[in-house]
């Protein structure tokens, strides 16, 4: 496996990020998928696909940020999947508000939230990797 050489401040602030964004995200959204009806009360007009994807995108942000901890250059391809899987929910979400469908409006915030941070740490990895320097021997697979 190859890694990062060096951690570098923002590779290290992004991996904090991540895991903690993703330990609320888990939190917050299985507190309306399995809390009680005073909770999904609160939520009001909630996207159903809109919550089960951050939901479970959830444990793919801390998967992610344990990833990008540790160097794996595995963890800069998720990192851009999850940008990419979340614009990609952003613009189904815009579609079903086009619709008519209900929606909240901190659900438009969250959602340009989630694609922005993302974005951001899917870019900070990329830079971070590109940086990086192989510990193979010269002639060894990449």
């Amino acid at each position: 496996m190859t890694t990062y050489r060096k951690r570098g401040i923002w590779v290290w602030m992004i991996s904090l990020i991540a895991v903690g964004f993703g330990l609320l995200t888990i939190k917050s959204g299985g507190a309306i998928l399995f809390g009680n009806d005073a909770a999904r009360d609160a939520a009001g007009n909630y996207v159903p696909f809109v919550l089960w994807f951050n939901y479970l995108a959830g444990f793919a942000y801390v998967i992610t940020g344990a990833g990008i901890w540790t160097r794996a250059r595995w963890a800069v391809l998720l990192a851009i999947s999850i940008a990419a899987a979340t614009a990609l929910i952003f613009v189904a979400f815009g579609a079903h508000v086009y619709s008519g469908g209900l929606f909240e409006q901190r659900t438009v915030i969250a959602m340009s939230l989630r694609t922005f941070l993302w974005t951001v740490i899917a870019v900070v990895a990329w830079r971070g990797m590109q940086h990086m320097k192989t510990s193979r021997p010269e002639g060894g697979r990449q």
